[in-house]
């Protein structure tokens, strides 16, 4: 349980900061690459004419190239853009610094991922405990010692300092005091509320529901008809409120590997041989130390077609081998669907269980 410092002018006495690199991966290779700093550059996985966007810098995005969008696509919207190679190592490597950073101010450090964290400096004393100033710290040490910038987010709680971190990027940070909280929610619109996807997004969209504003017109009743369950949370969350403590024991849920490949596969015994190859790479992270005292829930696999959609399946089970991955496979593949661009496999942990922190991705 938290133990809240005495409470001063801005915040409930819990202070949290979100952290969020700018174009992360794109950043770590401009650094080392200093004539791309001009020029708009992607980090995209396999080739150039079937990889997917990983991340691209701004200067790309003034083009309309995202991330997750494939490459081809990017490519037309930008001529000029220049595709690097993913090298998650590196990015490794660099994100191990910046968590050094973080830990000068806090060790209650939750990441998201290898480009994102949130900090509680709720009982911190560095800059006389005031969080803007330790945010702005933190950001110009990491521009200082590692060459690349990060945004951040200050507020009470976590989803309040996620919104906040987006709000003046790049390079940039922003504060929710306590005394503005109830104002600012009005105005932000559903999907950045954690844990609305998509559909979600669409299903609230249906009933003329866009912002935080329209949300807090419903009653808990009618968003748990909705909603069901989520209904109850996110009758909390659109006014402001979230009670999730940042944890620092934060362990993944899940690891899976996977590859898109430059030439598509068109029959079941291809997909075989690839998914042979992709097993035997699950199988070498999944013998990591920090997986040794992790048991499995389920074995998935995904498969994405040439017309980028995609398809996945698991199955509940306690061991992994071939087999299962190669059975997943068969059930899954049928000679009338398209050709196939991506296979991926990986395993889901049980949640209930203590383990070291993971920073990959998976």
């Amino acid at each position: 349980m938290r133990v809240q410092a005495p409470v001063n002018e801005k915040y409930r006495g819990i202070k949290i900061i979100h952290v969020d690199m700018d174009c992360f991966y794109a950043s770590v290779e401009i650094k080392d690459r200093p004539e791309l700093r001009t020029k708009p550059v992607a980090v995209a996985g396999s080739s150039e004419d079937r990889g997917v966007i990983t991340t691209c810098n701004y200067i790309a995005r003034e083009y309309g190239v995202r991330s997750a969008m494939p490459s081809v696509k990017a490519k037309k919207l930008c001529p000029n853009i220049i595709f690097l190679p993913v090298n998650m190592e590196k990015y490794r490597q660099v994100s191990k610094e910046i968590h050094k950073i973080y830990r000068c101010y806090t060790k209650i450090i939750e990441p998201v991922s290898l480009d994102e964290a949130y900090l509680d400096v709720t009982q911190s004393e560095y800059c006389n405990g005031d969080p803007e100033v330790m945010a702005k710290q933190i950001r110009q040490k990491i521009f200082d010692d590692l060459g690349i910038t990060a945004s951040a987010g200050i507020s009470s709680n976590k989803l309040l300092s996620k919104i906040a971190s987006d709000w003046n990027k790049p390079n940039g940070q922003f504060c929710i005091p306590d005394d503005k909280i109830k104002s600012f929610i009005l105005n932000i619109p559903i999907r950045k509320i954690h844990g609305v996807g998509k559909k979600t997004e669409e299903l609230l969209k249906s009933h003329k529901v866009n912002t935080c504003k329209d949300l807090q017109k419903l009653s808990i009743e009618e968003l748990s008809k909705i909603l069901g369950k989520f209904g109850i949370t996110i009758y909390s969350l659109c006014r402001g409120i979230d009670n999730r403590e940042v944890d620092s024991n934060r362990v993944s849920k899940s690891l899976s590997v996977e590859d898109t490949y430059s030439v598509d596969l068109r029959n079941l015994e291809q997909c075989n041989e690839e998914l042979k190859f992709l097993f035997k790479e699950l199988s070498i992270r999944l013998s990591k130390e920090k997986y040794k005292n992790r048991t499995i829930k389920t074995c998935f696999l995904k498969i994405k077609f040439s017309d980028f959609k995609s398809i996945s399946s698991q199955i509940s089970t306690e061991n992994m081998d071939l087999d299962i991955f190669l059975n997943l496979l068969k059930k899954s593949y049928s000679p009338n669907n398209k050709p196939i661009r991506l296979l991926g496999v990986g395993v889901q942990f049980n949640n209930n269980e203590q383990s070291q922190l993971n920073l990959d991705i998976s």
